[in-house]
């Protein structure tokens, strides 16, 4: 199947979802529940990732009726999964103590490696974890995704000026934190 074909298979898979077939709203699922995911972890950590990405699957079929196609599908989606991670963690703030991070293994390095590695992770979650909602949600979204800054600032509804200033910041900031964890 070339690109062409399957933007036009999206296209009819989406309008036929909006109509309230179900199965069509499956195979979008099915398409996109990898990036649903991957997004809310990075944004919210392991703990409420496939919280948040099972709840924002579930407001989007609740929305697809109202879903216009101004803009693609995915940024769509992207857009309901942000917001969904920013009311899933606030809830979650205000209901339960921060876990502590999950152990990462990696297999095939050395013990001494695996284990720097994931000091290393564990670090940088947590200096991520420190930073203010918006910067958080510009750096992922910038240096994790590789978005770029107009994409960012239409996905967050801020201008230009705004996510860059504050992708500045977050790296700033995450510099300090990591920093001073040594």
């Amino acid at each position: 199947m070339t690109a062409g074909e399957v933007k036009r298979d999206e296209r009819e898979l989406v309008e036929r979802a909006r109509n309230g077939d179900r199965e069509a709203f499956g195979d979008l699922v099915w398409r996109h529940q990898d990036t649903v995911y991957t997004l809310a972890l990075r944004l919210v950590g392991p703990n409420l990732a496939a919280d948040v990405a099972q709840e924002a699957l579930i407001r989007a079929w609740r929305a697809m009726p109202r879903f216009r196609g101004d803009a693609a599908f995915s940024t769509w989606l992207h857009r309901i999964t942000v917001n969904t991670a920013w009311t899933l963690r606030r809830r979650s703030a205000r209901h339960q103590a921060q876990q502590l991070d999950d152990a990462i293994v990696d297999t095939g390095l050395a013990p001494e490696r695996a284990g720097e590695l994931v000091e290393i992770r564990t670090g940088l979650r947590r200096a991520i974890g420190k930073l203010s909602t918006g910067q958080r949600a510009v750096l992922v979204l910038r240096d994790v995704y590789g978005w770029s800054n107009g994409e960012v600032a239409h996905e967050l509804g801020i201008t230009q000026t705004t996510a860059k200033v504050r992708l500045h910041r977050a790296r700033k900031r995450l510099r300090v934190l990591l920093e001073g964890s040594r």
